[in-house]
């Protein structure tokens, strides 16, 4: 698989991605887009992996945008509206298409900034580990532009619409601290320790039946938007696929027999 701006390693049955432009902060390029989107579908097609970590290299997360570029009006910025709406569909909003739908976990590492596009790609993830002194903003505003890869929508659906949108009104940005009161990550951790909490939630999720791990993050997605009984529905389908698999069959005689169980995503 060819990468560039990204790293893919396997550590067991995680996958590990890492954004690596640590020069520009990682931030986006039109190969880290398409390598990221390459490395999704390579850990989803992956049946032994069962959980994803995605970090960054250097001293920041992801810094969004390329601001040289912008100001350039080069690559991904280039052209008129017609043109740039174009890009954005067919570029950078490939991302959240993507992970929206991934059923493999992800859990993203915050080793520093995450800003703008960057804010919105950690929230675009299911669990979030940030060190102390990082800084999340979603400061679209103050370079006057919208979050063009949905960075509202996946925020909204994080810390809550209100405070989402004073978030994204005024553009400010919090400390690790203050987006761990809001419910933006869920711990905070020194740096030396920022990969290995990672790791160790991301194992927790890995030591449980795949599929059944899969289905779960389906249904609590799907569920966000459905009525109650569409949501019941789904709930059935996914349940009789699941009771029916032999991890089912092994978790229930482990339990029984006392003893740790030995899934093996069938």
């Amino acid at each position: 698989m060819e990468l560039q701006d990204l790293r893919y390693e396997r550590d067991d049955q995680l996958a590990i991605i890492t954004l690596d432009r640590p020069d520009a902060r990682n931030a986006y390029s039109e190969a880290m887009v398409e390598s990221l989107v390459r490395a999704l579908d390579a850990a989803e097609a992956d049946a032994d992996v069962r959980c994803i970590v995605l970090t960054g290299a250097g001293r920041s997360f992801h810094a969004g945008g390329d601001l040289k570029r912008m100001r350039d009006g080069s690559g991904m910025f280039e052209g008129g509206p017609v043109a740039l709406r174009r890009q954005y569909i067919e570029g950078i909003q490939r991302i959240p298409r993507r992970i929206a739908a991934c059923d493999v976990p992800i859990v993203a590492a915050i080793n520093g900034a995450a800003i703008g596009a960057g804010l919105d790609l950690a929230c675009m993830c299911d669990i979030r580990v940030a060190v102390k002194g990082a800084k999340l903003g979603s400061t679209f505003v103050k370079v006057g532009l919208v979050p063009g890869d949905g960075g509202a929508y996946f925020l909204a659906r994080t810390i809550g619409f209100a405070r989402a949108l004073e978030m994204v009104l005024t553009g400010r940005i919090v400390a690790a601290e203050e987006a761990l009161a809001l419910g933006l990550v869920h711990a905070v951790v020194e740096p030396d320790d920022l990969l290995s909490e990672a790791k160790a939630r991301a194992q927790m999720i890995a030591a449980n039946a795949p599929l059944a791990v899969r289905l779960t993050k389906r249904a609590a997605y799907r569920s966000w938007d459905l009525d109650m009984d569409t949501a019941l529905e789904l709930a059935a389908s996914f349940q009789g696929m699941a009771q029916n698999t032999a991890d089912h069959r092994e978790a229930v005689d482990a339990i029984l027999g006392k003893r740790p169980p030995r899934f093996s995503g069938t």
